[in-house]
This record gives C-alpha cells, structure tokens and sequence, in this order.
C-alpha cells in the first residue's frame, strides 16, 4: 500500500489507526507507544526531571508523500489545525510529477572552543593548524564507538572576532555524528581538547559546546508543481508575488518560514527529536547572508509549472536521546520507515516545502482562514460540548452564517437539542 491513503480523514480513529497498521506493516504492539496512557511514568521519569504526568498531543498522519521515489506515511504532532491536511493536500500535487527529490550533506555538527586573552592571535592560529591531526585525535580518542561506526572528528575549523573584552579565537571541531543527533559526542570531544588548546595558545578556553547552526549538516528537497493543480498560469502567478514578498520583506518572511516549521517541527517532535535545536538551525540559516530571507525558492519551468526547493539544516538523529525510549518516537519511526538521519532530514525538507506551498497556495489563491476556519469551528462545537455528530451540523450553521465563535456554537448546541 502506498501513502495515498483515500478517505483516511473521513474514518474512525479505530479504522484509521487499521489502515496505517497495514500500510506500514505494523503490530499492536508496535502501535502501542501512540495510545492515549500508552507510555509508562516510569520510562517519562527518566527523561526529565520531577515528573509529574503528560502533556499529549495529536499525532495525524499526512498521506501521499513520495519521497526519492519511496512512499512515506509522515506522523506529525501538532495542535494547530490544518497542517497534517495542508501537506497532504501538497504532497498530493508533487507525486503527480513523482513527488519531492532529497539529497542529504555529510551528518556533520559544529562544536565550537572559546578561545579568550590571547597575547598573539595570530601566532595562536598558526599553532592550532599545524596541531590539527593531534586535536582530531583527541577527540576522537574521547569516542572509539562513533569513529567504529564510520564517524568522528573530521576538521577543524578557526574564526578570530573581535568583542568588548578584546579578540577571541572561536575554534571549530567538525564531527561526523552519523545517525545521532550528535550533541552529547560533540560537546564532549569540544571538552576534551580543551584543555591542550589553552596548553597550545596560552589563552583561556570558556565556552566548548556544540552549536545548533548546523551548516555542514543540510538537507535540500525539490519538487514540481503542476500548474494545472494550482488554477493555472494565474495561480502560479499570484503564488509567485506571495513568494516574492517574503524575498524582500522580513516581516512576511518570519511567517513565511513558521509555517515552513508547522510542518517540519511536528514531524521532529513526534520523532523524539530536539525541536528548539531545528527550528534555531533554520531561522539562523535564514539570515546567513545578514539579511532574513525565505527558507524556500520558487520559479516556474518552462511549461509554466512551478518548482518548489527548500534546504533547511537538519541536526536529527535516530541513535540516542528520547528517539530510542519514548515509545511513540519509535512506533513513528517505523511508520515513515527510514534507517538513517539522513533520510528523516530529508523528509523534514520534504514536508517543510509541501507544508510552505500549501499555505502560498492558500493565501494567494483561497484565502488561509478557509479551511482553517472549518477546524476551528469544528473545535469551538466540541469545546461547547457537542458530540461529534452535533458538532458536524453546528459547523455547518457557523459557516453559512460567517460567524465562528464560542458564543455561536453553544448556541446553536442549545438551540439544537431544544
């Protein structure tokens, strides 16, 4: 079965949950870590501390993506309506023109060593380079199981800049962090040459910690549009203009890439990932040339459709961290069925870019509040506390009657039950 999934919003949770079971090729008890109360206290007490209870959100799957030609299911985790539906509806226009095209950079993450009171920056410089090979091999010595699995320290990297407590060499340990996320091997490799850093230079070491501003560590996604599912050349157009604005305006642009991040944080969330580290990664890239920009491109072909590219940084793991306890992390990780932190980046560009064409399609074309304003009429019913039933005909009177509020809901719930 593949993500093209007909119908799957209009089934009950039990069918749904069947349906994805046998699109996935998975057990009760592989599903079990999604359930409502399906993760023990005793595995949530040992994540963090003084813990107390839950805080649950839905988890939607979004059909119809076909990532580097494999079908993929992408749970999301999100409270914001419209999302899981927006990036379906957009994975479902690329896969007619064989939907998003990945490809990935080396998993590398950046650690940086705070250099300060240096007498002679430039002589300092000149030692940590010829050094070079004895620091990587520090570090690496700090960590034998990642450089067994093919990872580990790559290069260094030095920056000088200038601060109100005078210059500062800031030192750059590239680690090849595999299918981790890399935070624990990095800092401790940053930790464990500090020491001959400050023997080498004779300045001060502060700070050895990774940095969440993951250059070396991209993942870029294409797809193509086609124009016919975006109401033609006038649909491209108007996309176009919406896009455009983002290019030349921060303040569109930081709505631009939040809804990019919508998609792409709840697909890191419900993955057991770091969402604060992604979503610092991507707006700081955003701004890498000084000014914020769009996280997105578009242009149009020559047959006037229009193709879509994103590359965001993706510091996602699938080793270590809350992706191999928490029960619902792994139960989505074998719903999108990916093996390596590469291919779960590449489907966080993925659907960042269906996510972000979706919502250009819906501001330039059908206006955002639309469907949005469905879901949120349909939450305001339950919340007067409609069932589902009742709640579908209240939704019904509050669009026909352009007024969606609390107060309308209930009552229309009273007058319905009279």
């Amino acid at each position: 079965m593949g993500s093209d999934i007909p119908g799957l919003y209009r089934m009950t949770v039990e069918e749904r949950v069947g349906k994805i079971m046998e699109a996935a090729g998975l057990t009760r008890e592989d599903m079990a870590g999604l359930s409502p109360g399906g993760t023990s206290i005793e595995v949530l007490d040992g994540m963090i501390e003084n813990v107390i209870g839950t805080f649950q959100l839905p988890v939607g799957i979004a059909t119809n993506f076909v990532v580097n030609g494999i079908e993929r299911l992408i749970p999301m985790a999100t409270e914001e309506p419209s999302v899981v539906a927006a990036a379906s509806k957009a994975a479902k226009i690329a896969r007619t023109t064989g939907g998003f095209f990945a490809s990935s950079t080396d998993q590398v993450m950046i650690g940086q060593v705070q250099i300060c009171d240096l007498e002679d920056p430039g002589s300092a410089i000149d030692i940590l380079l010829e050094r070079k090979q004895e620091l990587l091999d520090l570090a690496n010595s700090r960590d034998p199981l990642l450089v067994k699995f093919g990872g580990g320290a790559r290069d260094i990297e030095i920056r000088v800049l200038e601060s109100p407590v005078g210059p500062m060499i800031i030192l750059h340990i590239l680690v090849d962090t595999r299918d981790a996320m890399g935070a624990n091997a990095v800092n401790t490799m940053a930790e464990a040459i500090a020491p001959r850093v400050e023997e080498l230079t004779g300045g001060k070491v502060v700070l050895r910690i990774l940095s969440n501003l993951a250059l070396h560590r991209l993942s870029t996604v294409k797809a193509v549009f086609p124009k016919e599912e975006l109401g033609g050349d006038e649909g491209v157009n108007l996309i176009l203009k919406a896009y455009y604005l983002a290019e030349i305006d921060p303040f569109r642009a930081v709505t631009h890439n939040k809804g990019i991040m919508n998609g792409v944080s709840a697909v890191v969330r419900v993955t057991g990932n770091d969402t604060r580290a992604v979503e610092a990664g991507a707006h700081s890239y955003a701004a890498m040339t000084g000014k914020y920009l769009p996280l997105t491109n578009y242009s149009r072909n020559e047959n006037g459709d229009l193709i879509g590219e994103i590359i965001i940084p993706a510091a996602v793991g699938l080793v270590g961290g809350a992706t191999k306890v928490h029960p619902a992390a792994k139960a989505s990780i074998k719903i999108l069925g990916i093996k390596t932190a590469a291919e779960l980046g590449e489907v966080l560009a993925a659907v960042g870019l269906a996510q972000n064409l979706a919502a250009l399609r819906a501001l330039a074309i059908e206006g955002i509040q639309r469907g949005h304003m469905k879901l949120h009429a349909r939450n305001l019913s339950i919340q007067s506390g409609a069932s589902p039933e009742e709640a579908e005909a209240i939704v019904s009177r509050m669009l026909q009657d352009g007024d969606v509020s609390a107060s309308k809901a209930a009552q229309h719930l009273e007058e319905m039950r009279g």
